[in-house]
């Protein structure tokens, strides 16, 4: 969050890029697959609020919470105890609601860096966000639900029509042959999937929608990746 660093998805804001003084940061795992997904919602309606509940991956702890998911889940299994070195709970068959230490407003230091980041990325710190972290019992890919409120209203079609021609962007939605995101499907790959596009019951200019990404890949080394290769595609271009 230094001033000074820019904070940089490619698909998103890769100006920022060009603004660096020798560093540059990638985001939190988290909010850089909703940043994806809002990005054209925003350029086409401006998003005004974000309603996030997240179900990430216990990969996003490292190899230590891996180790807790499988050998958790293995000792539950066989009835015996499990000495957790990651978590601070049980997360073989269980869910823990908090990533991260508290923070602001009874809210966690993850959460808040997708409030935080949202409005670096975005470029608007008007954008209400409102996030819930939660970690669930899934190897790799974090998963989200995520309700947005724009200032132009963006119809189903019209958000799907978005989505679908959006970079990095996979849309998988058909919710009648039981067709959506999950994350034992998209685990190995680069991009931001979406699915269940619906209106928001609540909220007259509001859309909701599912998302899943490899928190692994986009989430972190896939998007060091693509901002290495924008700074070289951007000074071949000079």
């Amino acid at each position: 969050m230094d001033p000074k660093v820019p904070l940089v998805i490619p698909e998103v804001n890769p100006e920022d890029a060009q603004k660096h003084q020798g560093i540059i940061a990638s985001p939190n795992c988290s909010t850089t697959q909703m940043v994806v997904a809002l990005k054209p919602l925003h350029d086409a309606g401006r998003v005004r609020r974000v309603v996030v509940s997240t179900y990430q991956a216990t990969s996003g702890a490292g190899v230590g919470g891996q180790r807790d998911l499988i050998n958790g889940s293995r000792a539950a299994l066989e009835n015996k105890e499990h000495k957790y070195e990651t978590f601070a709970h049980p997360i073989a068959f269980n869910l823990i609601p908090q990533i991260g230490s508290p923070k602001y407003k009874g809210y966690t230091s993850e959460e808040m860096k997708m409030v935080h980041e949202t409005h670096k990325i975005l470029g608007d710190d008007t954008i209400k966000v409102c996030p819930t972290c939660v970690r669930v019992p899934v190897s790799n890919c974090h998963s989200e639900s995520i309700l947005v409120e724009t200032e132009r209203k963006i119809s189903v079609d019209k958000a799907r029509e978005l989505f679908e021609n959006f970079p990095g962007i996979k849309v998988i939605d058909d919710l009648a042959a039981g067709q959506y995101p999950k994350p034992s499907d998209c685990d190995g790959d680069d991009a931001v999937f979406i699915g269940r596009i619906r209106e928001d019951l609540s909220c007259d200019k509001g859309i909701t929608f599912w998302c899943v990404s490899d928190n692994l890949r986009k989430g972190a080394a896939t998007n060091a990746v693509q901002i290495a290769e924008l700074l070289v595609k951007t000074q071949a271009a000079v």
